[in-house]
């Protein structure tokens, strides 16, 4: 954190946490997830305005269920807790909570009891969305019901006093009706924020912080030609000048051309003058024989973080290394609540070597997707460039199911090529989040003239989401899937099966390993 106003989010385990934090930034507020038992201490010298209690999945009576910090409170900010956040706040200040006769799972409607700067301009009898085994029985001493619904006589209250506040549902999910309206009166009205967090001024304070960081020190900047860290190079090097050194590793599991493509676009219209360094061959021998997803990964990120350091080694003064890694990458990668589990590794948060001679700076490390295609949009960035889709850090290699071998990757270069040339064709790549095609490790029969087939299925996947936490399948028009799948078997040798991936993250990911 820093100098600016921050809203603190306490993760007791929710589903919808990340959600609190996407609705909070959507204000023009910056806000951070910590764990419920993380060091309040480290709050004394930051602009905290404010701290929100997130749900949990768990009963406040269970026995591994975790406690409210009750320091949380000392630091004299309006408090707003949800769901388990609420029930927490109800037993801390002397009330009751029970287990429900009726447990209230889906929308329900609030009846607003007694209106104040919380419930402003928020809808009567409004759709809100629940979810909670326990609710509570006897208010404590010196709060109000705001609220009630049907099998939650005190669904919302408050204490203008101590400026605590809590709601039994999710204000965050779009189930809830005036669930934005709640959250910005909480944020604008009960705790005074003034809504600046804005891309110019992420892009100010990151600026002086990277010049304060580097110093007269050399920077390198791993360049795959993604969106994150090519806004993360266009703005170091706005920070320090030449003293970046951008480097675009062709580690042979790009797309069909992109290194020559991305290539041409750092020198000729970002004027990042860039280091090619083809280390293909090194990445592919090093996964030989490698079928395991995670390995996978943990070989690449070696590899990457390998070939970055001897690269530094020629460079005078390199010493550190930027990463354009994501808050999701951080999130998946992490366990923030101490319960979740490691859904999987990011190259660049995990796999990293204990000893490694560059010092990392991850500028976006706090920043979703779309907030960093806003900083790309500040930087006047080009368009066809910030809107890109999202591409893994291990490339194909996450792709081709199984062995990884030039032959498979280069079947399906020539498919996935097909498939994204087709989705621009028909103007629908910037409505999908992320569309890519999946060589399966399969074999099926098929015939093509007289002759028996017996060749590879690929499987074709498009997303459509807001920041890669939750994500739909795209629905295509019948035709458009008929054609790309007779495109493909007809022009791909290797190929004779195509399908289309219906899954929907969760419980499936957008990737498939």
């Amino acid at each position: 954190m820093s100098g600016h106003e921050t809203i603190i989010i306490i993760d007791f385990g929710s589903q919808y946490t990340q959600l609190i934090t996407r609705r909070i930034r959507e204000a023009n507020v910056y806000s951070e997830v910590y764990p419920h038992d993380f060091d309040v201490s480290c709050f004394q010298n930051e602009n905290v305005k404010g701290i929100i209690l997130s749900g949990g999945p768990l009963s406040v009576y269970d026995e591994d269920a975790p406690k409210l910090n009750p320091a949380i409170l000392d630091v004299k900010v309006p408090v707003l807790g949800i769901c388990y956040g609420l029930q927490l706040l109800c037993l801390h200040y002397g009330g009751k909570v029970k287990q429900a006769e009726n447990r209230e799972y889906g929308k329900a409607q609030i009846r607003i009891l007694y209106g104040t700067d919380l419930f402003k301009d928020v809808k009567n009898n409004s759709i809100v969305w629940m979810s909670h085994g326990d609710h509570l029985t006897e208010l404590p001493e010196g709060f109000e019901i705001l609220g009630k619904s049907d099998h939650s006589p005190i669904c919302a209250i408050s204490n203008e006093y101590e400026r605590v506040y809590g709601v039994q549902f999710h204000p965050e999910v779009v189930h809830t009706e005036d669930g934005k309206k709640i959250i910005d009166n909480f944020l604008l009205n009960i705790c005074k924020c003034t809504g600046d967090w804005t891309p110019k001024n992420f892009i100010d304070e990151k600026i002086n912080s990277i010049r304060d960081i580097v110093g007269t020190d050399k920077a390198i900047c791993a360049l795959s030609g993604g969106v994150d860290s090519t806004v993360a190079a266009v703005l170091v090097k706005k920070a320090i000048g030449d003293n970046l050194i951008s480097i675009h590793i062709d580690n042979g599991l790009m797309r069909k051309n992109e290194s020559e493509k991305v290539g041409k676009l750092f020198d000729e219209k970002l004027n990042l003058n860039h280091i090619h360094v083809d280390a293909s061959e090194r990445f592919l021998s090093a996964l030989t024989g490698v079928t395991d997803p995670e390995e996978k990964r943990k070989i690449i990120g070696k590899t990457f973080i390998e070939v970055f350091e001897e690269e530094a080694t020629k460079i005078e003064n390199a010493k550190f290394l930027i990463q354009g890694t994501l808050y999701p990458d951080v999130i998946e990668s992490v366990t923030v609540n101490g319960t979740s589990a490691t859904i999987k590794t990011h190259h660049n948060v995990g796999g990293l070597p204990e000893k490694m001679h560059l010092k990392l700076i991850e500028p976006f490390r706090d920043l979703f997707k779309d907030e960093v295609r806003k900083v790309g949009k500040e930087l006047k960035i080009d368009k066809e460039l910030v809107q890109r889709h999202p591409f893994p850090g291990p490339g194909l290699a996450i792709r081709v199911l199984g062995e990884i071998t030039k032959p498979r990757l280069d079947i399906l270069r020539e498919a996935d090529d097909i498939f994204i040339s087709a989705i621009r064709e028909a103007g629908l790549y910037n409505k999908i989040w992320q569309a890519f095609a999946v060589l399966l490790p399969v074999s099926t029969v098929g015939v093509m003239g007289d002759s028996r087939t017996y060749e590879y299925v690929l499987s074709l996947r498009a997303v459509t989401s807001h920041d890669g936490m939750t994500a739909d399948w795209f629905s295509f028009e019948h035709d458009f899937l008929a054609d790309v799948s007779n495109k493909i078997i007809n022009r791909v040798r290797g190929i004779n099966r195509v399908v289309y991936d219906i899954s929907s993250k969760p419980p499936a990911t957008i990737e498939w390993e």
